[in-house]
């Protein structure tokens, strides 16, 4: 895939861990949704080269807005709450193309 991106939608999850009071995407359920992401995809078979990577990030510096995850290459960032908003995600940006406009952040 010399002349195009590697990955159709490239999917980071902030999985930042805070111990000093302040907000953290950690606390706020990011693991199971990075999880329930993960496993869709796969599901789907929609995971590997040409198609959706689903990936844990270090702080993305968003987590009072957080829950976070930003979406490469368009970067559309979004918050979420549970595993319906994470499968409207996927619907809707990574296997539609279209962008969740409840959910941005």
């Amino acid at each position: 895939m010399s002349d195009s991106l590697y990955y159709k939608k490239h999917v980071f999850f902030c999985m930042n861990e805070r111990d000093d009071g302040r907000p953290c995407c950690a606390d706020r359920g990011a693991q199971a949704a990075q999880e329930h992401a993960k496993r869709r995809i796969k599901q789907l078979d929609q995971n590997g080269e040409g198609k959706v990577r689903i990936n844990k990030a270090g702080c993305l510096d968003r987590c009072d807005q957080g829950p976070v995850l930003v979406v490469y290459p368009q970067g559309t960032w979004y918050t979420f709450v549970d595993q319906s908003d994470i499968d409207e995600i996927i619907d809707v940006d990574l296997l539609g193309g279209g962008i969740v406009e409840r959910l941005k952040v």
